[in-house]
């Protein structure tokens, strides 16, 4: 009998490619589906061009893609048969599976297929002199994530939560697979965290103070609150997101003094 212990095996290594024509890549994430992140992707894409950014989007959620909602994108891209070319609404350059399938078609892709995509809108893609990419990423810690991650240079990502317990237990699981992955946590984001009744009244119906207490107990920093408000979702359902119809609404704020902090840090 061969006793002899075989020695472990280091862990694989990825080649992590940047995406080209574009400077810094932050993904938006949530480990848990119905907490606003596509809404906070499109709105903080548009806060970042509103301050003279130039700003790519990339609806990175293939089984659910949002975009040609919240934009109102009708038309598919031009193609010369290799690359795609994105389409630009107002002023951020556009990529999503949703402009390239019928509104109801069901995407019934297994696990190679979403990867094959993921390259194909990261590596061909006619992305042009981008300052930043903004990837919405579907919720969970599935393929997506793993393939940017393990394979797509990305500089940060923002994990947007709900205050719920059941939400925060699934962003947990989220900021420790990022951490595994040597991906840097920019920040949590606490979003429809509370609203303002008729009577000036604060109501947390969701709870309160959970994401931040989750922050600092990864030690991951709080990058705020986003309170609920009934126009972002009238709005972006109109296909006109708030930060781009109304710039000086207390959300659009909100959205625009993140969108400085990420700007004077990366660039």
């Amino acid at each position: 009998m061969n006793d002899t212990i075989k020695p472990k095996t280091e862990p694989k290594s990825f080649k992590k490619n940047p995406i080209k024509g574009t400077k810094f890549t932050i993904a938006i994430s949530s480990a848990k589906g119905g907490v606003g992140k596509s809404t906070f992707a499109t709105n903080f894409a548009l806060a970042l061009k509103n301050i003279g950014c130039k700003v790519g989007l990339l609806d990175a959620d293939i089984y659910g893609p949002s975009l040609q909602k919240l934009f109102s994108i009708n038309e598919k891209p031009e193609s010369d048969g290799q690359i795609l070319k994105p389409i630009t609404k107002y002023d951020i350059q556009c990529m999503s599976i949703g402009f390239l399938t019928e509104e109801q078609t069901p995407m019934i892709w297994r696990g190679p297929m979403v990867t094959s995509a993921i390259k194909t809108f990261t590596q061909k893609v006619a992305w042009k002199e981008l300052d930043f990419i903004i990837v919405d990423m579907p919720p969970g810690t599935g393929d997506t994530q793993l393939t940017f991650s393990q394979e797509i240079k990305m500089d940060g990502v923002i994990i947007v939560s709900t205050p719920q317990e059941l939400a925060l237990q699934d962003v947990k699981r989220g900021i420790k697979m990022f951490d595994e992955l040597g991906v840097k946590i920019i920040g949590l984001i606490d979003n429809m965290s509370h609203f303002i009744g008729d009577d000036g009244k604060k109501y947390a119906i969701f709870g309160e103070g959970g994401v931040k207490k989750t922050a600092e107990e990864f030690e991951k920093e709080f990058l705020g609150e986003i309170p609920i408000n009934p126009e972002v979702g009238k709005l972006g359902d109109m296909g006109a997101p708030i930060v781009e119809s109304k710039p000086d609404h207390e959300i659009s704020k909100i959205y625009l003094k993140l969108a400085e902090k990420i700007k004077s840090t990366y660039l």
